[in-house]
């Protein structure tokens, strides 16, 4: 019997106006760079003094690197022969089809765009957005959800979901959720240390510990995920876990390397 498990049948459009359609998706990717900017805004650079003008420059370069780099990153990474056949599909992010891995690439590219205007170090910077970015990818996942899409293979554990919209009949992990409260608790932790350290902490250790646990959380959890596209069947290693290793490396040969340098001086 599956009366234990969850059947979820939600519609992934919050409001359908005509042709135009509002779908959590996007509503929940807006509310992501939304809060992300409040937070900032208020616990960080009212907290440190810093202009809002400030703000406003890194979050237009961080939008548009989070915007295009996730994009492209799924388009490249999981499905270029589908986009070569329909360019024009890949201007259509609101049905879903971001990449977090090239969301990444297009946030560091962004800041380093930033930080040459800004005059901030490229680590003064990642330690305080990467805090946002974790609670961006609650909200993202969570997206997911709502799409009825990116679930993970059959389980009997009472907590799973069937995903009738997307044509199953049996309970599959809510990878989602899993990996969107694995963020939110991430969001809570670094915001929690950055508020009580901020003056001494050595530049870098946030950034660190964000790549470590969001792509190590990331790895562990692919391995009870349906692969995304046909061609990871075959793969030892989904293409997900790839893309993390070398995210997961550079964080801890960056906590490493930190680590044996002096401790910062109050600023």
């Amino acid at each position: 019997m599956l009366l234990n498990y969850i059947t979820w049948d939600i519609s992934p459009v919050l409001l359908p106006l005509g042709s135009l359609q509002i779908r959590y998706y996007g509503l929940f990717f807006a509310m992501a760079f939304y809060l992300g900017y409040v937070i900032l805004e208020k616990q960080v650079f009212k907290r440190e003094n810093l202009p809002i003008g400030l703000l406003d420059q890194l979050a237009t370069f961080v939008v548009v690197g989070t915007v295009i780099g996730a994009r492209l990153g799924h388009v490249f990474f999981y499905e270029p022969a589908s986009y070569l056949k329909d360019p024009i599909s890949i201007l259509k992010i609101w049905e879903g089809g971001l990449a977090s891995h090239g969301a990444a690439i297009g946030i560091l590219l962004a800041i380093w765009f930033f930080v040459r205007k800004s005059g901030k170090s490229f680590l003064w910077t990642l330690d305080r957005l990467v805090i946002v970015v974790a609670l961006g990818g609650f909200f993202i996942r969570m997206g997911n959800l709502m799409n009825s899409e990116i679930y993970g293979h059959y389980t009997s554990l009472p907590w799973g979901f069937i995903f009738v919209r997307d044509g199953q009949s049996d309970p599959r992990h809510p990878t989602q959720i899993y990996e969107a409260l694995s963020y939110l608790a991430l969001f809570f932790a670094l915001l929690a240390y950055y508020r009580k350290n901020y003056l001494s902490m050595r530049e870098g250790n946030i950034f660190a510990v964000f790549l470590i646990v969001l792509f190590g959380v990331r790895f562990l959890i692919e391995f009870v995920k349906e692969p995304q596209v046909a061609f990871e069947q075959t793969m030892a290693l989904n293409m997900g876990q790839l893309l993390s290793i070398p995210f997961i490396l550079l964080g801890i040969g960056l906590l490493v390397y930190l680590n044996q340098k002096p401790a910062d001086k109050k600023r």
